[in-house]
């Protein structure tokens, strides 16, 4: 995108990616009904600019493409971000209240956010989500539920050199009717299939069924009694 002709320059590319970003609910609070949300960082061809002393090209930032470098986002914009995926292309404002009695409820809670993206772009994701569960090689393949089309993603989030990394997955379900939408962060977790693939699997199956498969409640005591930190640094 950033040396396609059509958008001039590389630093308008840049801008025009950010505007995306941000219309998907990144770089700026989404306005939760909690204190305190942090706005996590998108950063632009004027940030670059000044960081590069506009010497910068796709090269430069190339880390950005995974996640990477100077993007900065909370587990609430990922997950919000899963469940734009799960709608092809709008959101609501997240929040905790869902009702106040005999208060109507503020339309800024109920109104779609269009993110002006292409459904047809979100479905091909919603498509490799979905492999990265039921295929052969999919990273998420323990998230696999029989008689639920999960969609799905994990993450290993870097840390510093001597603790291990965070374990992190995101999902939706069902594919095409879509009911719920999490992010799990497990500190010091490790791989994301280690423990966010697992207790993302728990989650949406017990928020869907009511219950726990029989086959997979000795996972979800295993999960239970897991003691993370102790572990966290790596063995010598």
């Amino acid at each position: 995108m950033l040396e396609n002709k059509k958008y001039g320059t590389t630093q308008n590319a840049m801008d025009q990616w950010g505007n995306l970003m941000l219309a998907q609910g990144f770089g700026r609070p989404l306005g939760v009904d909690l204190p305190s949300e942090k706005r996590g960082n998108i950063p632009n061809g004027k940030s670059y600019d000044l960081m590069y002393n506009q010497r910068w090209n796709f090269f430069t930032i190339k880390s950005i493409a995974i996640g990477q470098g100077e993007i900065e986002a909370t587990p609430l914009q990922i997950c919000n971000l899963a469940a734009t995926v799960a709608n092809r292309g709008y959101y609501y404002t997240p929040h905790i209240v869902k009702k106040i009695k005999d208060t109507p409820s503020d339309s800024i809670y109920t109104k779609r956010k269009h993110t002006g993206i292409s459904p047809a772009h979100y479905e091909t994701v919603v498509e490799g989500m979905r492999w990265a569960i039921a295929g052969a090689g999919g990273t998420s393949r323990e998230a696999n539920i029989p008689d639920i089309e999960i969609c799905g993603k994990t993450g290993t989030v870097e840390n510093n050199s001597r603790l291990k990394a965070h374990s992190f997955f995101i999902a939706f379900a069902p594919k095409d009717d879509p009911k719920v939408a999490i992010a799990v962060v497990v500190e010091n977790g490790g791989w994301g299939a280690t423990y966010g693939v697992p207790i993302g699997r728990l989650m949406i199956e017990k928020y869907l069924n009511g219950e726990v498969s029989p086959a997979y409640r000795g996972k979800e005591e295993s999960i239970k009694n897991a003691i993370v930190l102790r572990n966290a640094l790596p063995k010598k």
